[in-house]
């Protein structure tokens, strides 16, 4: 139920771009644009999403391009959305911060036609201060499970998924993380 949940939260937050138009005027004062003083080049736009006088949108510019955005949708002064993209302007990637601590824990990828792809999750299971819990998500169902069962800040298993279904445990990370031990379910 939680993972439904989470794809439901993702979904709609990259659904929506972080300049999407609702059709009400701008905020005076809010979209700001601001340009390298030798090129002329924009660099960057400030944005008002939810129209109510406040900067919440920061987006970085190459000219006309978005390279990325930092949005803080709860205006508590801490951004808790980072988005991504490509060289031809599209939205690629969305981090979240699910914890609304500034750090992201959560990533959807786009596709070419701009749908979901994927979902990564990191998760402090312990409550340690650390993440010790990784989970991949492919059309809502999750595709792999990494646990840090050591503490050491690194994946000691992890569990691959086929539409659901476990279909491979792997185990005994080598130094450079790669898994050493893998076990087939059938």
């Amino acid at each position: 139920m939680r993972t439904a949940i989470l794809l439901v939260v993702i979904t709609a937050a990259v659904g929506g771009a972080a300049c999407s138009d609702t059709g009400k005027p701008a905020a005076d004062g809010t979209t700001k644009p601001t340009y390298d003083k030798t090129t002329g080049k924009l660099t960057q736009l400030t944005y008002d999403a939810n129209k109510n006088g406040k900067i919440d949108t920061w987006t970085d510019m190459d000219g006309a391009r978005p390279l990325q955005s930092r949005i803080d949708t709860d205006e508590d002064g801490t951004i808790d959305r980072w988005e991504y993209y490509d060289e031809k302007g599209s939205l690629t990637k969305v981090g979240f911060s699910r914890q609304k601590n500034g750090k992201v824990d959560a990533w959807a990828y786009s596709g070419p036609d701009g749908q979901i792809v994927r979902v990564e999750t990191e998760d402090d299971t312990d409550a340690d201060g650390r993440t010790d819990k990784w989970e991949t998500y492919v059309d809502g169902v999750v595709r792999t499970s990494a646990m840090d069962e050591n503490g050491d800040g690194r994946p000691d298993r992890r569990l691959t998924y086929d539409q659901g279904i476990l279909v491979l445990i792997e185990s005994e990370p080598d130094p450079s993380g790669a898994f050493r031990k893998r076990v087939e379910v059938r």
